[in-house]
């Protein structure tokens, strides 16, 4: 596969490669070669010193035989990445069939695993993040404190204005005046408007006030922040149900995104905040932040398997176009390519 992508991001696999290698090196050792080609480093680590010595050689891939000891190390690291016991199980089980009753080597082996993983995505509705021309799309956005929601706010607005996109955010964190005030400057940064009622306001009339507008002003996109709330708060969680009515019943002909953000660092309790808030909001699609600080990448494959909903965005960093479209191809590879 080519290192190029279409559309306005330009190439993502070089920096994907980079942020999954704690992954990779949780899945493949010295002794369990998997990837057959070392993780870029970033960008701003290479120094002047560096780039005046003679590149090194590339290590040559060690090729082993597969055996039983093999397969239960490679076992105890996927689970280590955090894909989920059940869906590791599942794997394994192919990747044993596959070793019956013949000889294979490591290098085969790294096939049959990305067959898998492969599979393994497909099984969620499409990675693409959906915009109609012609009409207002809404963004509603949801994810509890620290998941990095208003940064991925921002950078999603600034994405759209890149693309020549009228759009408008609003501020429906009312019980948190730092959340609306983070968000103020993010509009700032991203060249957008913004709605923001008074401190502690009705979220619900933060939202229908920035519909009407949005409307009224032909924005193509409306991003909608709402409070980080703790998954497990039962009330809490009825304010946000109340939110998505408000949305469903003054925008209902309009096209919408219901997107969880998600810190993948967090493994599996992400997957219990990500079941959680399907119920309440039924959701359309994952934001998956600070995959490149983590070696628990494996959440992908739980998000995509378990809970059948696909993962549309992810960030790899900090700057503002280093939120970036999922692309399954492009994942799979960057990990045991």
């Amino acid at each position: 596969m080519s290192s190029e992508t279409k559309g306005f991001w330009g190439s993502t696999l070089n920096k994907l490669k980079s942020a999954l290698s704690k992954t990779k090196n949780t899945i493949a050792d010295e002794n369990l070669e998997i990837s057959h080609t070392e993780p870029l480093e970033a960008e701003d680590s290479i120094s002047e010193d560096s780039i005046a010595q003679e590149p090194a050689p590339k290590p040559v891939p060690k090729i082993v035989k597969v055996d039983e000891e093999y397969l239960e190390d490679l076992e105890d690291r996927l689970i280590r990445t955090d894909m989920g016991l059940a869906n590791v199980d599942k794997l394994m089980e192919h990747v044993r069939q596959s070793c019956r009753n013949k000889s294979m080597d490591s290098h085969e082996l790294t096939s049959i695993l990305k067959t898998e993983f492969f599979s393994i995505l497909n099984e969620a509705p499409k990675s693409q993040l959906k915009y109609t021309p012609g009409k207002l799309n809404i963004y509603f956005v949801v994810g509890v404190n620290g998941t990095g929601k208003t940064t991925s706010i921002g950078k999603l607005c600034w994405r759209f204005r890149q693309e020549g996109k009228r759009v408008l955010m609003a501020a429906g964190d009312t019980f948190r005046a730092a959340a609306e005030t983070q968000l103020e400057i993010w509009s700032q940064r991203a060249g957008v408007d913004i709605v923001r009622l008074e401190d502690k306001a009705d979220p619900g009339a933060v939202v229908f006030k920035a519909i009407e507008k949005a409307r009224k002003e032909n924005y193509d996109c409306l991003v909608i922040d709402t409070a980080g709330r703790l998954h497990n708060k039962t009330n809490l969680m009825a304010e946000l149900k109340k939110v998505r009515g408000v949305i469903d019943k003054h925008a209902s002909d309009l096209p919408l995104e219901a997107l969880l953000v998600l810190d993948a660092s967090t493994g599996q309790n992400g997957l219990q905040q990500a079941k959680v808030f399907s119920e309440v909001c039924s959701l359309s699609g994952v934001i998956l932040t600070k995959l490149d600080g983590t070696a628990k990448g494996g959440i992908v494959f739980s998000i995509a398997k378990d809970l059948g909903i696909p993962v549309k965005l992810i960030g790899l960093g900090e700057k503002m176009e280093d939120l970036r479209d999922f692309e399954p191809d492009l994942f799979v590879e960057a990990l045991i390519a």
